[in-house]
């Protein structure tokens, strides 16, 4: 057979692609130079889509399009009784409440039960802000879908939430907030972030904001030296590194030190750009690292972490000060993650994983969600700063008593 009638052999593919253990965080995704540039269709999935067309010309919608258009009728047509729904679970909460702080006002243990019910204001104001700061890098607007950027608002709201109500918070910012994000944000979601309180919401790159969190930790109004910062004392803001969390890296982070700021990728895009988050930090001149997830939780396969995911797992190692608990306490075993007996010794009885980044179809749900619960925060901010001002009202003279007590 002559050389040119034989058929070509087909390259061999590379399946060296190993499967770690250890849950992949949003936005710290492997790099693949070959890989950076793929087509997308409408509906996010990966590769191009044809478009057919009637015989008239007008485009025809496909099966699965018309089933999403349809999701979004039911969406939008349900969201009243959604509204009416929560309002009847908190209703249900306070009666709840209310039995429990009757029972509790019989067996004597009131005032313990007041202290668990304690309003999220409160606790932050009875909380210890710490000379710490965690950024949340909202850089890759134009890299994700609609949905993908409605994920990502949801996880930046729980992220403002858990800070508010850790018992040890961290200065926390969100950068390069200038994009669709924020138009998002300004328009369907009527600018609701102006109400947050204790957090800066930036237009800076993580660069940026980096060197500006110098400044603003310094003791005493940057935070204090209290939990597991209460032997550090002689630490000085030249101490302080800033480190870029990506699962790629080769360190490996073993604990959080004051002055220090911690970036986390807000990428939510199913795999697609993968290193994209660590390049950036290498590019400009940032350290890396990842969380210590393998030496402490047994995972039965990669998954993804939620950026307000990691938020908490960290809120909860500047609470308790151990990796392994902060990580159960966020990834409990009900998901698959299992603590190991010792580190780098895997546990027997590790469960299949259930992928912790939130599911397409729920993003909005989920959205409403952690807004509703971040619009909680600000209520019982206002609902208290007016109790306080009318008590203050009620204690001050009034004017005729005044004149009363000059005569």
């Amino acid at each position: 057979m002559e050389e040119e009638g034989r058929p070509r052999k087909l390259p061999k593919l590379d399946h060296d692609e190993a499967q770690d253990s250890e849950p992949r965080m949003t936005g710290a995704l492997e790099h693949n130079g070959d890989n950076e540039q793929s087509v997308e269709s409408g509906n996010g999935a990966n590769g191009p889509e044809s478009t057919q067309q009637t015989d008239d010309g007008v485009p025809k919608i496909s099966k699965r399009e018309m089933k999403r258009m349809r999701r979004r009728e039911q969406w939008e047509g349900q969201r009243d009784l959604r509204r009416a729904k929560r309002k009847e679970k908190g209703i249900a909460r306070k009666e709840k409440r209310r039995a429990a702080l009757e029972q509790a006002k019989e067996d004597g243990t009131l005032e313990e039960l007041k202290k668990s019910y304690e309003r999220t204001h409160k606790r932050f104001r009875k909380s210890t802000l710490l000379p710490l700061t965690l950024v949340i890098d909202c850089g890759y607007d134009e890299l994700m879908l609609e949905k993908e950027r409605i994920s990502l608002g949801s996880q930046i709201t729980r992220s403002y939430s858990d800070n508010s109500r850790s018992a040890y918070r961290s200065h926390l910012v969100f950068s390069s907030f200038n994009k669709q994000l924020k138009e998002r944000f300004d328009t369907k979601l009527n600018k609701h972030y102006l109400n947050w309180k204790g957090v800066r919401i930036l237009s800076n790159d993580f660069a940026q904001v980096a060197e500006m969190a110098k400044e603003w930790m310094v003791v005493p109004a940057g935070g204090r030296f209290e939990g597991v910062f209460a032997d550090k004392t002689d630490a000085t803001p030249e101490d302080g590194e800033v480190i870029y969390l990506s699962s790629d890296s080769p360190n490996t982070l073993t604990e959080l030190k004051p002055f220090s700021t911690y970036i986390i990728g807000g990428l939510v895009d199913k795999n697609r750009h993968k290193g994209i988050c660590h390049k950036h930090a290498v590019e400009k001149g940032i350290k890396t690292a990842k969380l210590p997830i393998g030496d402490y939780i047994q995972m039965a396969s990669r998954q993804v972490l939620a950026t307000n995911h990691v938020v908490e797992i960290m809120l909860k190692w500047l609470e308790l000060g151990d990796w392994g608990k902060a990580f159960l306490a966020v990834i409990p075993q009900r998901k698959g993650g299992t603590l190991k007996k010792t580190a780098g010794e895997q546990s027997e009885d590790a469960e299949e994983v259930d992928e912790i980044a939130e599911e397409d179809d729920n993003a909005e749900e989920d959205e409403e969600q952690a807004l509703a619960q971040a619009q909680q925060i600000t209520d019982e901010a206002i609902e208290e700063n007016q109790q306080a001002l009318d008590e203050a009202m009620e204690e001050a003279p009034v004017e005729g008593d005044k004149a009363g007590e000059a005569n």
